[in-house]
């Protein structure tokens, strides 16, 4: 029970990694609030749904308030909301561009802005966003993807120094997968999917627990030491 009594919040938890983080807290101690556009495609004990669209930014103070009034703390925040819209950047529109950057950089930009200062109020707290591979290395046809994944890493470096300044123990730290079987992958061809399988050290996929797993770590008192990182899920992986 790692996160005996912590009130976690996932974004992007209807299904795929969010899902399995969710499911996973609960089973390790934690309240969770699971916030996606959707409806949630499960039920678990202590995962409770919200609709959320972390674009909107009304929206999401409303939110914050909403868990703060009914919670009175967030102890874990996992941004995880993300879209692609994909096109080479020769053929990418003004509203592939933009609706990318609103909901996987600006949508995390409108909870923390909430939430990491009230971790340093309450005494600590851990935020872990989730980048991407190719927001490590780029990748053809994810101008958009890859920027904002990118960008994730720059904001958690730069949030792991501000929201620690004053001496409280709040940890920021981005997890960076690579290929993982989630829904998306599943309707890949099989030779594209054993493509991306070789280009690993380890020569397979990954699998949604292992991220969830990497999350777990991030969130509990077992990385109480690690802040600012990106850490690289990708079974050894360049693309």
């Amino acid at each position: 029970m790692r996160l005996q009594n912590k009130i976690a919040v996932v974004t992007g938890a209807a299904k795929g990694l969010g899902m399995e983080m969710a499911k996973l807290f609960a089973q390790e101690g934690a309240t969770v609030i699971a916030a996606d556009m959707s409806e949630l495609s499960y039920e678990a004990k202590n995962v409770f749904g919200y609709q959320l669209n972390v674009a909107d930014a009304e929206a999401c103070k409303t939110f914050y308030d909403d868990i703060i009034n009914k919670y009175e703390r967030i102890d874990i925040l996992v941004n995880n909301a993300g879209i692609t819209r994909d096109s080479m950047t020769r053929k990418m529109t003004d509203e592939q561009w933009n609706i990318v950057v609103d909901v996987n950089l600006k949508g995390v930009f409108n909870l923390v802005r909430y939430v990491g200062p009230q971790m340093e109020t309450i005494g600590g707290g851990s935020i872990i966003n989730i980048s991407s591979v190719v927001g490590e290395y780029g990748n053809i046809g994810q101008a958009n993807y890859s920027a904002t994944k990118a960008g994730l890493i720059g904001l958690t470096k730069t949030w792991a120094k501000e929201f620690a300044r004053k001496g409280v123990p709040v940890r920021v730290n981005a997890i960076a997968p690579g290929y993982i079987m989630t829904d998306i992958l599943k309707t890949v061809p099989e030779d594209l999917l054993q493509k991306f399988a070789q280009l690993t050290m380890l020569k397979r996929l990954g699998q949604p627990e292992e991220i969830a797993k990497s999350a777990l770590f991030l969130a509990s008192d077992e990385s109480s030491y690690v802040t600012g990182h990106t850490l690289s899920v990708n079974g050894g992986m360049r693309l």
